[in-house]
């Protein structure tokens, strides 16, 4: 990263809302272009800012025409990998979860107070630098003979390519990165979805299964083991 400003895409359909974190952002140092609705962040993302893109993306949750969970969608679903934050007045843990689903990276619920915005904005752009010092070190992520390119954002076990959502993928290289630890639940729930749902919650065994059944399929051995009571763990079992 350099230290030029950050350009930030904002969209969001309360106009209030809008031009004042527009005008909040500007004064903290990002260089904000704001739109009112999915679709014209679609536009934006396309057409207006397809040489230069945004640094960091942040949606509104509720838009009218696209809302910002479609957009998180359909932009994951292009490769793109530009950080999201989403904003949302919904308080439910399903709601955060349909969110991080879609491929969010952070999710802020409104009213929102905006020490914590600037504080998450700063979290994104660290992650930023991480990603890129992780990616020019390592080419390929390796585990007996499944491969994994993150910046290529591929999977391969043997001949078979993978076919993984972005929450999959990001799972998969954390374990893979951390092969042979064993990560506890509030440390994997932390690192991937930003919020740790407790110990009731059924999500994290839910995509655990997912990446079984995808990395196993055709008779592989398995590489993501269970440590009862504490967390799960990526290794070759001999």
């Amino acid at each position: 990263m350099t230290d030029e400003r950050l350009r930030v895409l904002l969209a969001e359909d309360d106009r209030a809302v809008r031009e004042s974190l527009a005008r909040a952002m500007t004064l903290e140092g990002y260089e904000v272009s704001a739109v009112n609705d999915g679709a014209a962040a679609l536009q934006h993302l396309r057409e207006d800012s397809v040489d230069d893109p945004p640094d960091i993306i942040i949606l509104d949750v509720s838009m009218p025409a696209v809302d910002g969970l479609t957009v998180c969608r359909v932009l994951r679903s292009e490769g793109v990998r530009i950080p999201i934050l989403m904003l949302t007045a919904r308080t439910e843990p399903s709601d955060r979860i349909a969110g991080l689903d879609a491929g969010a990276d952070d999710y802020v619920l409104k009213p929102f107070d905006l020490g914590e915005l600037f504080a998450r904005l700063r979290a994104l752009v660290r992650r930023l630098v991480v990603d890129a010092d992780e990616h020019s070190e390592v080419k390929s992520l390796v585990l007996d003979d499944l491969v994994m390119d993150p910046a290529g954002r591929r999977v391969r076990r043997g001949s078979r390519e993978l076919e993984l959502s972005k929450t999959e993928f990001d799972l998969l290289e954390l374990l893979i990165r951390n092969a042979g630890i064993v990560l506890d639940h509030s440390t994997i729930y932390e690192r991937i979805w930003k919020y740790d749902f407790g110990p009731d919650s059924k999500n994290l065994a839910v995509y655990i299964g997912y990446l079984r059944r995808k990395t196993e399929e055709e008779g592989g051995s398995r590489l993501i083991h269970t440590v009862r009571g504490v967390g799960y763990s990526a290794r070759v079992e001999r």
